[in-house]
């Protein structure tokens, strides 16, 4: 390995060690299958990406996968689309899921209502 080669190495190392830059926040919102989805990417170069629907929201990480494209570019792209499928599958899977033990249209029996002549008062009770 000649001289230029190492030189142009250790460039290169210095170059993609993306923890040492500080990247321009930026977010971006669309509105997919319904719900609204957030891109943002962070100072520190981390994505997070939210997805709401009908009162779920879900968010996920992932890692810059191109530090030195624009941010714009990379979702264009599909860079991001196998984490945006999985948050919207699995907010969509929570809205089609039901709990065993609340139910919106559960109607609570009423009970008999007291009279006057039930209400315990003071002179009741001495």
């Amino acid at each position: 390995m000649d001289v230029a080669a190492l030189f142009k190495k250790g460039v290169e190392k210095q170059l993609l060690d993306v923890d040492d830059y500080i990247f321009k926040p930026e977010r971006i919102d669309m509105v997919v299958d319904e719900g609204k989805l957030d891109c943002a990417l962070n100072s520190d170069g981390s994505v997070n990406i939210f997805y709401s629907k009908n009162g779920i929201t879900d968010v996920r990480a992932a890692a810059r996968k191109h530090p030195f494209t624009d941010f714009d570019t990379e979702l264009h792209h599909g860079i991001y689309d196998d984490v945006i499928e999985d948050l919207v599958d699995g907010v969509n899977e929570i809205l089609n899921s039901r709990s065993k033990y609340f139910h919106r249209n559960k109607v609570m029996p009423r009970t008999a209502e007291l009279g006057s002549a039930n209400v315990i008062t003071e002179a009741d009770r001495s």
